[in-house]
């Protein structure tokens, strides 16, 4: 067993990734195979659509999504018909999507599936609270690009991270994009504002003064105007309501004041939608950030192929990202050699064979004629 270790203490589990072809899938298959041999029944669903055979965007192949009888799926109408088990539909949700309403499916035989969920976060919480009404013991969801929302504790109890050789062809961009992203998802939880005050916030950010006393962010002040105001020399505390971007605190930051000791809290890691920089000069300007509701991250999966026709030493991006984190890190390919992956061969000649056409391709009706510039 390599993840089940990890992953059985939690009712929910979402798996999100750096990018795409960062191994989401083949993670989630290893889930299943896993969670077989307990018996339990699983509930599965997905933002955006897996477990088709090859990557529309890329090209390239991808894993299908295996499941059990007994499983509880669901997915918009659409992709029943790419579904080759026996099933037997148990409800409707009501949830749209491009591709149809959200279904809910229970599968009557093993046997490969595709899945379109739903998109907006309310409606993945409320999803999983079916699930667990119709017999589910555990249940997934399936991320998609850049959706670090589904690792908010409303919607999962932990995640599993996967990141690999397709974000990036250099290793330490990889390892240090991942470390960051894990440092966001892992701040430690604030003590500041009780549920109850954050709930009752109506603006955009709460502030809580020296002598504890709490005070809301005026409608007509940003916060970097109220920062830097007199008025709020006092603050120990602020709590934003909303996301934290660059925008957001580029202002602050450039306020030529220090900060000393001010905690800035969020409800949960997929709130802050900053780089690396920006984290930095917070803790130059002495601000910490904190969460009202940390994120459990189970484990970091990482994949040593990229979907792009090449790959890293597996060892040492698996060491390398073990000496970064504070989380277990496992290469779910662990067992796996480069020439035995005969879809890796494929993917790179197809890419091959792709650059190789857009090289030859005429370009002369958009680009003009050489001799004119």
């Amino acid at each position: 067993m390599l993840l089940l270790p990890l992953i059985e203490p939690y009712r929910s589990l979402s798996i999100i990734g750096m990018c795409k072809n960062a191994g989401k899938t083949t993670v989630l298959n290893r889930i299943l195979s896993e969670m077989q041999e307990t018996g339990k029944t699983l509930g599965l669903t997905s933002i955006g659509r897996d477990g088709e055979s090859v990557d529309v965007v890329t090209q390239t192949h991808k894993p299908g999504i295996y499941v059990r009888k007994g499983t509880l799926i669901a997915t918009a109408v659409e992709m029943l018909k790419y579904c080759d088990i026996s099933r037997e539909i148990v409800g409707t949700t009501g949830f749209p999507t491009p591709l149809g309403e959200v279904v809910l499916v229970r599968a009557r035989s093993d046997g490969n599936v595709q899945l379109a969920g739903p998109s907006i976060t309310a409606q993945l919480a409320k999803l999983a609270g079916t699930f667990f009404s119709l017999g589910a013991d555990v249940a997934i969801v399936d991320g998609a690009l850049s959706r670090k929302t589904l690792c908010a504790p409303a919607v999962s109890e932990a995640t599993v991270l996967c990141t690999g050789a397709s974000y990036s062809r250099d290793i330490d961009t990889v390892i240090e994009d991942t470390a960051f992203a894990t440092t966001l998802l892992t701040l430690p939880q604030q003590s500041n504002f009780s549920e109850e005050e954050r709930a009752a916030c109506t603006g955009k950010a709460l502030f809580r003064m020296e002598d504890g006393s709490l005070c809301p962010l005026p409608q007509d002040l940003t916060l970097s105007d109220a920062l830097r105001s007199p008025a709020y020399a006092c603050v120990r505390a602020v709590y934003v309501s909303g996301a934290v971007t660059d925008a957001l605190l580029k202002p602050v930051l450039t306020a030529g004041k220090r900060f000393e000791g001010l905690i800035l809290s969020v409800e949960d890691g997929s709130k802050l939608l900053i780089r690396r920089g920006t984290y930095d000069k917070l803790a130059l300007c002495g601000i910490s950030l904190a969460v009202a509701r940390a994120t459990r991250v189970a484990a970091i999966t990482v994949n040593p192929f990229s979907a792009y026709g090449f790959n890293f030493d597996k060892d040492e991006l698996l060491s390398r990202m073990q000496a970064r984190v504070n989380v277990p890190v496992l290469n779910v390919l662990e067992d796996v050699r480069v020439e035995d992956m005969a879809w890796h061969a494929e993917d790179m000649r197809r890419i091959a064979a792709r650059e190789e056409a857009e090289r030859n391709t005429d370009c002369s009706h958009c680009c003009g004629n050489e001799e004119l510039i």
